[in-house]
């Protein structure tokens, strides 16, 4: 089909932004895309698009902004249970780390997980893919790490391929099995990194083989934070899974700066994710790397926090940012890219057209899949948002709504309605 007449096209050609060149939106007005077995054969005006191609079957897009899906490069997307007892505590002032430390917070979400069964979890996630879905994501990291015990882990990653495999929306899967330190090892953490570098992972190698055969391995991510892994522990796991061909991620600097971030540049990992309180020499490494720094502006949010990603920082060191939601039971259960956006405006000083690139094409590139999905070139998945506006700069001046009209899965039309999506 060709969708025809977008008052503004944005098409985001060209690769991942780095630095102060973040925010060129190839926009092209009255513009046009034809779509072919489920990929983008062209991109260009509508005049030229519709004389080149006068009976393909058309979807009008007049008033609206036609654009590339949301990528959301960091999610904790299943767990069992809530975490609302604990949001009151929070909000009464309680740190999160402590209750963490009490046997709260990840842990009682563990608890939860563990007990619940696969079709309970598979059920639970399935609600928030919708939500997401109809709020414009079209591809989404999920990660495990509510089981903290190989069989657990195991089983999410499974749900996790099940719910991928059940569309619309497609998952990149990251393995967390370093997570937090599990309750049976509490006075032995370095016992716990041993058994993830020396027995999960090596399972997982071979799991993985058995029962995702021809998917590309999941990424390895470890929570590198005082009260959870320490940088030493952080190398050991993340120097395992590379060794194990596993391509890496790392949560660094949410609460503490503990050098994460110059690790993950070292070890090549594809990014590093909250950036807190990420130093002066660690921004310096990802400014000179490909790995992508990836803000969660909604995880300081959500805590009731003042700090956020120094994000022009990391611009002014010609890093590659992207913002991702980082949904999860405990700190900020968000799926909406769209409310990130407004946030990354007011809080880490994006304008509208930075934020947007750091929500497709560079956080495609978070995940590695920026040669398929994050911006409209020919050759890519069609993977596409019709927005209900007719100027992109509502993304980030709007929030607690969804401008999505209509979302465009591989080719394939689903209309929004409320919260939940029907095909058009």
């Amino acid at each position: 089909m060709l969708i025809h007449s977008a008052t503004q096209l944005l098409t985001l050609t060209g690769g991942p932004q780095r630095g102060r060149d973040l925010g060129n939106l190839g926009l092209i007005e009255n513009g046009a895309v034809l779509i072919r077995d489920e990929k983008i054969v062209a991109v260009g005006p509508t005049p030229e698009l519709r004389a080149a191609h006068p009976d393909e079957p058309g979807l009008d897009a007049t008033g609206s902004v036609v654009m590339p899906g949301f990528v959301d490069p960091h999610t904790h997307l299943i767990w069992g249970g809530d975490r609302a007892a604990e949001f009151e505590m929070k909000m009464g002032g309680m740190a999160y780390l402590d209750i963490l430390a009490s046997g709260g917070g990840i842990l009682s979400t563990v608890h939860a997980t563990r007990t619940a069964s696969i079709e309970s979890l598979i059920a639970q996630t399935r609600s928030r893919l919708l939500r997401m879905f109809a709020t414009g994501t079209t591809t989404a990291e999920a990660k495990t790490g509510y089981g903290l015990q190989t069989a657990t882990e195991l089983r999410l990653l499974k749900a996790l391929l099940a719910l991928d495999d059940e569309g619309p929306l497609e998952l990149a899967f990251t393995f967390l099995g370093a997570h937090a330190i599990a309750p049976e090892f509490k006075d032995d953490p370095q016992g716990y990194t041993d058994l993830v570098s020396q027995t999960m992972l090596p399972i997982l190698r071979e799991w993985w083989e058995t029962h995702a055969p021809g998917r590309p391995l999941p990424f390895v991510d470890v929570f590198c934070e005082n009260k959870a892994f320490d940088l030493a522990q952080a190398r050991q796991i993340l120097t395992q899974a590379r060794s194990l061909g596993f391509p890496l991620k790392i949560h660094a600097d949410e609460f503490d700066n503990l050098g994460g971030a110059s690790l993950a540049v070292e070890l090549g990992a594809a990014s590093a994710d909250h950036l807190v309180k990420t130093s002066e020499a660690d921004i310096a490494a990802l400014g000179s790397s490909d790995t992508v720094a990836v803000s969660l502006p909604c995880t300081p949010f959500g805590l009731a926090e003042s700090e956020y990603t120094p994000a022009q920082k990391i611009l002014d060191a010609g890093g590659i940012l992207a913002l991702a939601t980082d949904l999860n039971p405990g700190t900020t259960w968000n799926e909406s890219m769209q409310f990130v956006i407004a946030l990354a405006c007011r809080m880490l000083k994006l304008t509208p057209a930075q934020a947007i690139v750091a929500s497709t094409i560079n956080s495609a590139h978070a995940i590695r899949r920026a040669d398929r999905v994050g911006s409209l070139e020919p050759g890519k998945q069609a993977d596409l948002l019709i927005l209900s506006v007719p100027d992109y700069r509502h993304l980030g001046y709007r929030y607690g709504t969804n401008l999505v009209k209509q979302v465009i899965k591989r080719g394939r039309v689903y209309s929004v309605d409320v919260g939940y999506y029907r095909t058009a």
